[in-house]
C-alpha cells in the first residue's frame, strides 16, 4: 500500500531506517558522554554547585519571582495583542482600501522591526517622555514590545482564520440577508475564533520566550535576569542556566502540549466548519503567504454553507 505523498518503505528501506536509527542513537549516547566528561573534569558536577536548586530559598528569592514576572509580562501582553490583533486583521478585510492600506502598513511595519528594538523605543519613550518610575518602566517597555510585534502577528492569524472558512458561510450569510458587518460579528468571527485558538497559544509559546529580550537589554527582573543574580551569589553559572532552561522548557511544554490537544479536539469537533490554524501555520503567516480578501477562501462553499442557520 502506498500513499499520495510517499511509498510506504520496503524490506530494504526499512532495515536502513533502523541501521540510520541505531547509529544515530550511539553518537547522541556518545555526545552526551563527552559533554558528561568535560563537565565533571572541570568539576561542574560536584554537589556544591547544585545544592542551592534543593533548598527553598532559592527558588522564593530568586528563580519564583522571577517566573512570576515573566508570566505577568506575557499574560499583559496576550491579553491586550489580542483584541488589537483582532481589530487590524478584520481591517485588513475591509471592503475599503484605505482600510485595508492602512492596517496593512501597520500590521506589515510592526511584523518588520525586531522585538528587541521595540522595547529598546518603547523603554527610551517612556524614559524621555512619561513619568512612568524607574521600578515599572523595564515592564511597561517589554509589553509594549510585545503587543505591538503579537498584534501584528495575530492580525495575520484573524485574517487566516477567517479566509479558512468555507465560502459558502458568506454566501449563506447574504442568501438570508445580513449585511458585511453582521456576517462578520455574527457568523465569521465567531467561527475563526474556533479556528484560530490553537495558533493563539502557539503564540504565547513565543511571547513567553520573548520576555527574556527585555531582562538583558532594559532591566527588567524576569526569569533570565534572576538567574545571572543567582549565579553571582553562588558561582554556578552552568548550573543556574540548566535549571533556567528546564524551566522554560516545561512551561512552553505545557503551553505547547494544551495548543495541541485544543487542535485535536477543535478537528474532531462536529461544530468546526473550517480549516484550523495549528501550530505549523504561524511560520506560513509570519512569511506573510496567506492572502485574500473579505470573502472567505475555502472551497467548501455551496449548499452546505447554510448549516449555520439551521434550527435543532
Amino acid at each position: 500500500m502506498s500513499s499520495v505523498l510517499y511509498d510506504t518503505p520496503g524490506p530494504r528501506a526499512k532495515r536502513r531506517n533502523v541501521i540510520l536509527s541505531v547509529v544515530f542513537v550511539v553518537l547522541l549516547l556518545l555526545l552526551a558522554w563527552w559533554v558528561w566528561s568535560a563537565l565533571d573534569d572541570k568539576g561542574q558536577l560536584e554537589w556544591s554547585l547544585w545544592k542551592p536548586f534543593t533548598q527553598s530559598e532559592t527558588w522564593t528569592t530568586y528563580l519564583l519571582p522571577g517566573l512570576g514576572e515573566t508570566l505577568k509580562a506575557a499574560a499583559l501582553a496576550m491579553v491586550i495583542a489580542l483584541p488589537l490583533g483582532a481589530v487590524f486583521g478584520i481591517a485588513r478585510l475591509s471592503d475599503h482600501r484605505w482600510v485595508r492600506g492602512v492596517a496593512g502598513t501597520v500590521v506589515e511595519f510592526f511584523r518588520a522591526i525586531p522585538v528587541l528594538l521595540l522595547m529598546l523605543f518603547a523603554n527610551e519613550i517612556y524614559a524621555r517622555s512619561t513619568d512612568v518610575g524607574t521600578e515599572n518602566r523595564p515592564l511597561y517597555a517589554v509589553v509594549t514590545g510585545l503587543v505591538l510585534y503579537n498584534a501584528a502577528v495575530l492580525a495575520e492569524v484573524v485574517r487566516a482564520g477567517i479566509l479558512a472558512l468555507p465560502k459558502g458561510q458568506t454566501e449563506a450569510a447574504q442568501a438570508v440577508g445580513l449585511r458585511k458587518g453582521q456576517t462578520m460579528t455574527l457568523i465569521l468571527l465567531p467561527q475563526a475564533v474556533t479556528a484560530m485558538l490553537p495558533a493563539i497559544v502557539s503564540q504565547l509559546v513565543v511571547i513567553v520566550k520573548d520576555t527574556a529580550l527585555g531582562g538583558v537589554m532594559i532591566g527588567f527582573t524576569e526569569l533570565l535576569s534572576e538567574r545571572a543574580t543567582l549565579a553571582a551569589n553562588y558561582a554556578n553559572v552552568i548550573q543556574s542556566f540548566v535549571i533556567v532552561a528546564i524551566i522554560y522548557i516545561v512551561v512552553n511544554f505545557i503551553l505547547t502540549s494544551f495548543a495541541s490537544w485544543l487542535e485535536k479536539r477543535l478537528r474532531r469537533s462536529k461544530r468546526s466548519t473550517g480549516a484550523v490554524l495549528g501550530a505549523d501555520n504561524i511560520d506560513d503567516i509570519n512569511a506573510g503567504e496567506v492572502g485574500g480578501s473579505f470573502a472567505t477562501g475555502g472551497e467548501g462553499g455551496g449548499p452546505s454553507g447554510f448549516t449555520f442557520i439551521k434550527k435543532k
